[in-house]
């Protein structure tokens, strides 16, 4: 009689994906021989979280850097934030911008260059988070994500390019997602838009090593960077806040953002291609890569636990986080991501 060695051919696929991850994750902490001493950082979406978080990081290691974000207030906060961590008044920059814009972007790294100098490394980091059912998106939120994950990194990378090509040398950041490897439910305008981008930002990297330019693409699993008070959520709010939000705070499904930028810095140090940050988010994404087929139907069943389609006219309405809060989103279960965002400007 011939015995069934699928299940198990099945544990051992994934028990090799697990091993691969972790031996990718082991790796890629190794740190690079890129100096950001001295070097002009640039740094969109800045002004908290990741972004935040980076500047921070950057400045402890000698760097000049110069954040945008749209919020003045914000800034002066960050700003002040980058002093307090050892900054000097001369080598800290915080420019209020819409980055959606190409000529506040072209201005932006205008006044960089005059202020500060050349730019040396350029980070893409500025995102926007739309979650919720499909029924209950349009069109403008499709829109908005191309605007800040697409358009606003290419107008940032081209603004830079002739400076970095005049002197055959510059590192560029693209901060994607998982959600651009592998299409998450309840999200398809983030996922879309960060798909553009990992294309975009692998083809640059391409043409560009050969003028001495690296392009690294960054794509984070889930990171404690304190941000869903800012994400925007449609359908039933509260419920799908409450998802998020929570999903955002599991030790072990999550990175510290302090853990995701030092790995983030490390890469462009190294000047990798690509580099997928927490284990659950290497796992999956190798997953996807060998069975995208399966990986999807097994995305669509864990889309059925999700709230469903708001069905009132409110439903398609955009909420902020801080708008849907909830017993559930401000228990211990959320105690993590509250914490970070104490930590990380992030607080309304």
């Amino acid at each position: 009689m011939k015995h069934d060695n699928r299940p198990n051919n099945n544990w051992l696929l994934a028990a090799g994906l697990g091993a691969t991850a972790l031996a990718a994750t082991l790796w890629g902490n190794r740190r690079g021989a890129y100096d950001l001493s001295g070097r002009v950082v640039l740094i969109t979406g800045g002004s908290r979280g990741l972004g935040l978080v980076l500047a921070r990081q950057a400045v402890a290691e000698g760097a000049r850097v110069a954040i945008c974000a749209r919020d003045a207030a914000e800034l002066a906060r960050a700003r002040q934030d980058l002093l307090l961590a050892g900054a000097t008044e001369a080598d800290v920059l915080a420019l209020a911008r819409d980055i959606t814009n190409e000529a506040d972007v072209r201005s932006m790294v205008t006044e960089v260059e005059t202020r500060l100098g050349p730019v040396d490394v350029l980070v893409n980091n500025a995102g926007i988070i739309t979650a919720g059912p499909l029924d209950n998106m349009d069109l403008r939120d499709f829109e908005d994500s191309m605007a800040t994950h697409f358009w606003a990194p290419l107008h940032a990378m081209q603004a830079v390019l002739p400076s970095m090509r005049r002197r055959g040398a510059g590192r560029i950041v693209n901060i994607s997602s998982l959600g651009g490897k592998v299409a998450l439910p309840h999200m398809a305008p983030y996922s879309a838009s960060k798909f553009a981008l990992v294309g975009l930002s692998e083809g640059f990297r391409a043409e560009l090593r050969q003028h001495g330019i690296t392009v690294t693409t960054v794509c984070p699993g889930l990171l404690r960077t304190g941000s869903p008070g800012h994400a925007l959520v449609k359908g039933q709010h509260k419920k799908e806040f409450a998802w998020f939000t929570i999903a955002d705070s599991l030790p072990g499904l999550t990175m510290s953002a302090e853990q995701a930028a030092r790995q983030i810095w490390n890469a462009c140090r190294r000047g990798d291609g690509e580099i997928i940050l927490s284990l659950p988010a290497k796992f999956l994404a190798a997953f996807h890569g060998l069975l995208p087929g399966l990986t999807t139907d097994i995305l669509s069943w864990m889309n059925r636990a999700l709230p469903a389609t708001g069905e009132s006219a409110a439903a398609n309405a955009r909420r902020t986080g801080f708008e849907s809060e909830s017993t559930l989103t401000r228990s211990p279960l959320t105690a993590l991501t509250r914490k970070a965002a104490k930590e990380n400007n992030e607080v309304k």
